[in-house]
């Protein structure tokens, strides 16, 4: 995986190069960054880079024995861990080695994917995914082989926060005093999770979310969006690539949600109990899971407009609608307030709730309609 390759990031990537130009790395690194900013993909472009027999002045060669075979991820000095579980096919004690079909083919089809796409790739249904402690003993084994190519073994832990504490206690010592020319990247979303004995033996590398000009690029070049849809969908995802790519999928969807929701909220505001019956008819013929996401999307057009109200009406940096629900909520947003938000949004998750639990979809979102005339009015 190159460093072109990964989405924005260029003061992250310029860092990663400079330790290696320099010979200042760490033995132990934490990419820490949030869900859809790159830091999994940024990580192995790190490793390859650190392989590669040419290195470029800014990226691997791509073409090198190496970076051949990490372009397949299948580099007999690369090894990865991440968060298993029992499934159909391995029945009991899984590690990560069971699963690396799977992993390289999710992470060479799409290396912008969310723990929950991990597991449902893998098929665990509703088990938890963790990394145990039987990985350690593996990863232990591992490192203390000798480097088959490269002068570096590498060692990318997806997620340690999934560690239990058996494991994380198991691989401190290993972490510490790693055998020579080993690297150890950890690439976590949620590090405030990890135990601070791992923690204090890495170095950070803060990934930042993706700028919106480089997703928009990105956006542009994968699905063949006109400029204006990218720049919307760039700016509702907040610099989550994996938020932005479930959005040009589900685009359709959400033009559908905004019609709806702008009908809802007017005729709502306008006590007119007609046209809300109507609506509520529309939104009833819609599947349960629609719905419910229907619900999320208005609970998040109510949560902007709360900020565009505590701005006075200004979009900033913290506003996260397209051009379309920017227009509607310059008259919308004075009906969102202190007084009334924190009605409207448990008014929204008790319906949700209400759905999940398989309740009357049409008497549901009748009663929720009902509350809103009050609600909007306060």
């Amino acid at each position: 995986m190159l460093f072109s390759e990964i989405i924005g990031q260029e003061n992250t990537k310029k860092q990663l190069i400079d330790s290696v130009q320099t010979s200042r790395m760490s033995h132990a690194q934490l990419f820490s960054g949030p869900e859809g900013s790159g830091s999994l993909p940024l990580a192995i472009a790190y490793a390859q880079y650190v392989s590669c027999t040419q290195q470029g002045a800014d990226d691997s060669c791509g073409v090198c024995p190496s970076c051949r075979k990490y372009n397949k991820l299948a580099h007999p000095d690369l090894h990865f861990v991440f968060p298993v579980a029992t499934t159909d096919k391995v029945k009991s004690k899984p590690v990560s080695d069971l699963f690396l079909p799977e992993w390289r083919d999710i992470l060479l089809t799409n290396p912008y994917f969310s723990f929950n796409q991990w597991l449902e790739h893998i098929g665990v249904d509703n088990k938890q995914g963790l990394i145990g402690t039987e990985e350690a003993g593996e990863i232990i084994r591992k490192l203390t082989l000798k480097t088959y190519e490269s002068d570096y073994k590498v060692m990318v832990i997806w997620m340690p926060e999934k560690m239990n504490d058996s494991s994380a206690n198991k691989l401190l010592k290993m972490i510490e005093e790693p055998p020579l020319k080993t690297l150890f990247l950890l690439v976590s979303e949620h590090p405030e999770q990890i135990i601070t004995t791992i923690i204090s033996r890495t170095q950070l590398v803060k990934v930042p979310r993706i700028d919106r000009e480089s997703l928009e690029a990105a956006l542009v070049a994968k699905y063949q969006l006109d400029a204006l849809t990218a720049q919307n969908i760039a700016r509702v995802s907040a610099g989550n690539f994996i938020k932005a790519s479930v959005a040009v999928q589900g685009s359709v969807e959400a033009e559908t949600f905004f019609e709806v929701f702008t009908q809802w909220m007017r005729a709502c505001f306008g006590f007119k109990v007609l046209e809300i019956t109507n609506i509520v008819d529309q939104q009833t013929k819609w599947s349960r899971e629609m719905l419910k996401n229907f619900l999320n999307y208005a609970g998040r057009m109510v949560r902007e407009n709360l900020i565009l109200n505590l701005t006075a009406g200004v979009n900033t940096d913290l506003n996260y609608m397209n051009l379309a629900e920017q227009g509607f909520s310059q008259k919308f947003y004075p009906f969102i307030n202190q007084r009334n938000i924190e009605g409207i949004l448990a008014e929204l998750e008790l319906a949700y709730k209400h759905l999940a639990r398989n309740g009357s979809d049409r008497l549901i979102m009748l009663d929720l309609s009902l509350k809103l005339i009050q609600l909007l009015r306060t």
